[in-house]
C-alpha cells in the first residue's frame, strides 16, 4: 500500500496507552519488575526495572530494591544469622527477665537486644523510618509465633525465604513489613 503522489502521506497510528496489551504478532518489552512507572516517569533503566524517586539523603539499593538512608546498608546473612546465636546467649545470660526488659526498652528504637549490639535496626521501607514499638512488637511477638508454628517448620520455611529473597525478610520480616539495616556509624537517630 503505497502513497500516491496526489495524496498526503498518512502519519503511523499512535502507540497504544502504557500496559495496554500490544496488537498481535508484535513484539511487547516485559514489564518492569518494580510494578509500572507512573505516568511522565523517567524511562526504565535496562536491567533495573523503574527506579522509584529518592528522598534527599536516601539512596537506593539495586541489591534488594530498597530505599535506605545514605551511610546504612542491608543487613547480611551472616549478621542476621549471628543475631539469631546471640539472641539465645543473651537471653540465657539475663535470665529471660533482663532481657524482655531491655527488649521493650529498645523496640521504641526500632531495634531488639542482640540487634543493638550487633548495629541493626528494623527499616519501614513503605514510610522510610525506623520501625516504631508496635511495628516491632508486632514482629517479635506475632512474627515469632508464626515462625514457631508445627513444631518449628515455620522457622525453617521462615530461613528459607530469609536466603532466597533478595532483600533478607523472614516472615517475621514480613509480617512487620521491616527490613534489617545495619547502621555501622550510628547514623539514624536514636
Amino acid at each position: 500500500m503505497t502513497d500516491s503522489p496526489d495524496e498526503p502521506p498518512q502519519a503511523p497510528p499512535p502507540p497504544p496507552p502504557y500496559g495496554a496489551p500490544p496488537p498481535s504478532g508484535e513484539y511487547s518489552p516485559p514489564m518492569a519488575p518494580y510494578g509500572a512507572p507512573p505516568p511522565g516517569a523517567p524511562p526504565i533503566a535496562p536491567g533495573y526495572g523503574y527506579i522509584p524517586p529518592v528522598p534527599p539523603g536516601m539512596y537506593y539499593d539495586h541489591a534488594s530494591g530498597v530505599i535506605l538512608p545514605n551511610g546504612v546498608v542491608l543487613a547480611s546473612v551472616g549478621r542476621r544469622i549471628g543475631a539469631y546465636f546471640l539472641s539465645i546467649l543473651l537471653i540465657v545470660v539475663t535470665l529471660v527477665i533482663g532481657w524482655v526488659i531491655w527488649g521493650l526498652v529498645l523496640w521504641g528504637k526500632g531495634t531488639s537486644p542482640a540487634f543493638q549490639v550487633l548495629g541493626m535496626r528494623c527499616w519501614k521501607p513503605a514510610t522510610n523510618e525506623v520501625a516504631s514499638f508496635g511495628t516491632m512488637a508486632l514482629r517479635d511477638i506475632v512474627g515469632r509465633i508464626v515462625e514457631s508454628v508445627f513444631f518449628g517448620i515455620g522457622g525453617v520455611v521462615s530461613f528459607i525465604m530469609f536466603l532466597a529473597n533478595k532483600d533478607h525478610r523472614s516472615l517475621s520480616d514480613m509480617i512487620g513489613s521491616t527490613v534489617v539495616i545495619h547502621d555501622p556509624n550510628g547514623i539514624l537517630p536514636s
